[in-house]
């Protein structure tokens, strides 16, 4: 047959029901497991493609990679969706599918799968991924497939399925919505979430803790940012230099203050709508003194131009465009926005709050004489008249106009 793929497996029910159905249609099945930081057993993952049949089962550990790659270069961006969002999912399905294409290419696969609907985003984020490092390669998606769906119309044909084939499941009683977990962020979606005027249950959220029973004493810390990548944490009278270990201390100290919750309805890129209840509580920390230090460090103009690109980069994300010309080219323009942003912000954290209360930079573009209203400094008070006065010209003119129309004033 020769009928190799590698599928992007996680253990649950339904890759491993594809898992098994794609052997069935004769295909060797490679399990590629990705470790983005999800809390998970591996090793039971592992075994349980072995015993539903999977020819070879890989499994990587890519966090490192996850930070410095990918959620790093994205928030030295500021790049948030629909001025909310942090991309969680986002952006770990890039490092996913470039893991898994690259055992396709190990292993000589002319095939890779996934377990995403044809409903989300994540079947726009995988494939896109699979055909800008590969674009001969062919895609296996099983909800897309009619010989999949009209097999397993619900949840109960995949139970059936699944014993028959004497497929471990672990839980026939699911939690009524559905989660996503990496290193950045969880999610919380579908089911009972999906009424936008239900208030989410506080036992839904799993990461952080509730606002209110944060500790009443707050922590500060100091992030220090070189090129807009923060490159050290001291925080409880610890020091962190290593990024992965940095993050995953900037995650705890989040949690511990209920920082990070987001209840939000959003736009899907296939044009749904869709309620996400998301706990991303370093990633909050992180946006939150990035944006801080930018304001002592980048220039007016240069801010405003770089916003824009933010835009721009958080689409390109979201809509699973992360190995494009485009984001490429906004990549660029990015890092060089960043040449300045470098420096301390320390942050108050406390009760669901990430504060930044002071700032400092070599770099910095903040003149004290200039500011100060207690003293002259280098500013002529005297030419803000005449600035003033042209700036009012066109006002003058709108005036006329209108008044000459008739209009009301």
């Amino acid at each position: 047959m020769g009928k190799k793929v590698v599928l992007a497996y996680s253990g649950g029910l339904d890759t491993s029901i594809i898992l098994k159905w794609l052997i069935e249609q004769g295909y060797d099945v490679v399990a590629y497991i990705c470790d983005v930081g999800q809390q998970e057993d591996f090793e039971a993952a592992k075994a349980k493609a072995v015993k539903v049949g999977a020819a070879k089962v890989y499994v990587e550990d890519r966090k490192r990679e996850f930070v410095t790659d990918f959620i790093f270069p994205a928030f030295s961006a500021n790049a948030v969706y629909e001025g909310r969002y942090l991309m969680g999912t986002s952006l770990a399905r890039p490092v996913i599918a470039k893991g898994q294409m690259e055992v396709a290419i190990k292993e000589g696969a002319d095939f890779v799968s996934h377990g995403a609907t044809g409903k989300g985003n994540d079947q726009v984020r995988f494939e896109l991924a699979y055909y800008a490092l590969k674009p001969d390669i062919q895609v296996l998606a099983p909800w897309k497939m009619p010989s999949f769906l009209s097999q397993f119309k619900g949840r109960a044909d995949m139970l059936a399925y699944a014993e028959k084939h004497g497929i471990p499941v672990t839980a026939t009683k699911k939690k009524p919505y559905s989660e996503d977990e990496n290193l950045l962020h969880i999610s919380h979606e579908a089911g009972i979430l999906e009424d936008p005027s239900a208030v989410c249950a506080e036992e839904i959220y799993s990461r952080t803790t509730a606002p209110e029973k944060a500790p009443d004493q707050a922590d500060m810390i100091t992030l220090t940012f070189k090129h807009g990548i923060p490159v050290k944490l001291q925080a409880g009278g610890k020091t962190h230099t290593d990024p992965l270990e940095l993050f995953l201390a900037l995650n705890q100290l989040g949690a511990k203050h209920g920082i990070g919750r987001l209840d939000m309805v959003e736009n899907r890129y296939v044009g749904i709508k869709s309620r996400g209840v998301y706990e991303t509580p370093g990633g909050t920390i992180l946006l939150n003194a990035h944006r801080d230090l930018e304001g002592i460090t980048m220039d007016r103009e240069v801010m405003r131009i770089r916003d824009v690109l933010s835009l721009k980069m958080a689409d390109l994300i979201y809509n699973g465009l992360w190995f494009s010309p485009e984001m490429n080219f906004v990549m660029h323009a990015i890092k060089k926005s960043q040449e300045n942003i470098e420096g301390d912000v320390t942050v108050k954290l406390y009760k669901g709050v990430a504060y930044p209360v002071s700032r400092s930079s070599s770099r910095s573009l903040y003149n004290p004489k200039l500011s100060s209203m207690d003293e002259e400094g280098g500013f002529n008070q005297l030419h803000s008249e005449g600035f003033i006065r042209i700036n009012a010209i066109r006002l003058k003119a709108d005036y006329a106009v209108r008044k000459a129309a008739g209009e009301k004033i």
